[in-house]
């Protein structure tokens, strides 16, 4: 498994990968399916050439298996503050320890960062599986939003979690 910093080379498999993500779970994600698709191959192209945000992607033998997103807060007040958002593994690549390289090298790279301190994330409550990958490598929860996402009606709460580097 290769993990590497994704560039605008990237951006078909990685707009095919967010697709499923969104497509196969939207109540993980903030953005939607729906508004996703409509954009453009070139709206990902530039995303990886420009930042600030760097997505990873994890790859086998030259497959995108997952990726994760890591973005910098750009206010004075909060630029020792990094996001992650977009964690997603395609399903016949968890339990490889995909997910948790991912997210390990994001924090290295955030850790290489000038100034960050602090390391956020929000995650579906009901996603124990994703919990547990994120307090396995230091995270711990401070909070929960209990109406954080509207699904058609249906609201998802998610833990709000931090990583002190």
């Amino acid at each position: 498994m290769e993990i590497r910093k994704l560039t605008p080379d990237d951006a078909a498999r990685y707009r095919t990968i967010r697709l499923e993500a969104l497509r196969a779970h939207p109540e993980a994600f903030g953005s939607s399916y729906e508004e996703e698709h409509e954009y453009p191959l070139s709206f990902f192209e530039d995303r990886f050439r420009n930042g600030p945000a760097v997505t990873l992607g994890a790859f086998f033998a030259g497959e995108l298996a997952g990726t994760v997103t890591l973005f910098p807060e750009t206010k004075k007040k909060f630029k020792h503050r990094v996001n992650i958002v977009a964690m997603y593994v395609a399903p016949e690549y968890r339990r490889s320890g995909a997910g948790k390289k991912l997210v390990g090298s994001a924090l290295d790279l955030a850790r290489e960062m000038e100034g960050v301190t602090h390391v956020y994330l929000a995650v579906t409550s009901t996603n124990i599986p994703a919990k547990k990958l994120y307090e396995s490598l230091g995270f711990v929860t401070y909070g929960v939003d209990q109406s954080a996402l509207n699904l058609d009606g249906k609201l998802y709460s998610e833990d709000l979690m931090v990583h002190a580097l």
